[in-house]
């Protein structure tokens, strides 16, 4: 008697992060997008496509006058719904992964928002 396939599982790929383009050409558009208070720091991306929470995305960000795009790995942990309370955008909250390009985003971010990550100014998120 042969043996089959039937009953044996089918190897299951994990699906592909979703790849996502942000680009901030001001101080204010990146207060407003910057999650600090996330492990590793995160950033709010405007979009329209359906998310889940733990979803993987890979972002392209460009912060202001630097051509240079930052790759960033990271993970939906926030979702804010279309006709969210205060008007607030439709998006996604990223945390950045725990690895050089989330801690090199980080930085890169800090260090442009310098004192102002310390106004009570509101953001997307909160």
């Amino acid at each position: 008697m042969a043996e089959t396939d039937i009953g044996k599982a089918a190897p299951v790929t994990p699906p592909r992060p979703s790849v996502l383009s942000l680009n901030i050409n001001s101080k204010s558009a990146l207060y407003a997008a910057y999650m600090p208070l996330l492990r590793n720091g995160g950033i709010f991306i405007p979009t329209t496509r359906n998310y889940s929470i733990g979803d993987d995305v890979f972002m392209l960000l460009s912060l202001m006058d630097d051509p240079a795009k930052l790759p960033i790995a990271g993970t939906v942990v926030w979702i804010t719904p279309a006709g969210a309370q205060n008007s607030k955008a439709q998006g996604i909250g990223v945390q950045f992964k725990n690895d050089e390009s989330g801690a090199e985003a980080r930085r890169r971010i800090e260090g442009l928002l310098g004192g102002v990550m310390q106004s009570g100014r509101p953001t997307h998120t909160i």
